[in-house]
């Protein structure tokens, strides 16, 4: 037995929730979250080289990935492979990229089933921003 972090009542080391004051994990010293985060300690300007994340804080906030490499559900960086991601490369289902392989796509050029493009572009439905634009002016 140990005392809750949160309201120090007695609890078992094993309890998922405090029955006094709900607190999750009430045995840990610390609790940030549920989920899978790791950072590289090597960095390139002042960015992780890698970070993972597949985490939500204890408000339910998803934990961002953001690193040279980003990988998670959400991500930026310079190469990212994610479900909604920002970066040079992108591996995504929804990106915004300069170069983007993924299912929804804005980008300098795209492989993608539905996106806008600047310069080259591929896919099912891919259209130039420069033509959209023609279109609509």
């Amino acid at each position: 037995m140990k005392p809750c972090r949160e309201c120090t009542r007695e609890i078992s080391e094993q309890a998922v929730f405090c029955p006094g004051c709900g607190a999750p994990y009430p045995a840990r010293e610390k609790w940030d979250g549920w989920g899978f985060e790791y950072k590289s300690e090597a960095t390139i300007l002042g960015l992780p080289f890698l970070h993972i994340s597949f985490k939500y804080r204890a408000n339910r906030r998803p934990v961002p990935a953001k690193g040279f490499i980003a990988i998670g559900q959400f991500a930026y960086g310079v190469v990212t492979i994610s479900q909604f991601g920002v970066g040079v490369f992108s591996l995504s289902q929804f990106s915004i990229a300069g170069f983007a392989l993924a299912q929804m796509a804005i980008g300098y050029s795209l492989i993608a089933q539905f996106g806008i493009f600047l310069h080259d572009g591929r896919g099912q439905f891919v259209w130039s921003l420069a033509d959209l634009l023609r279109r609509l002016l």
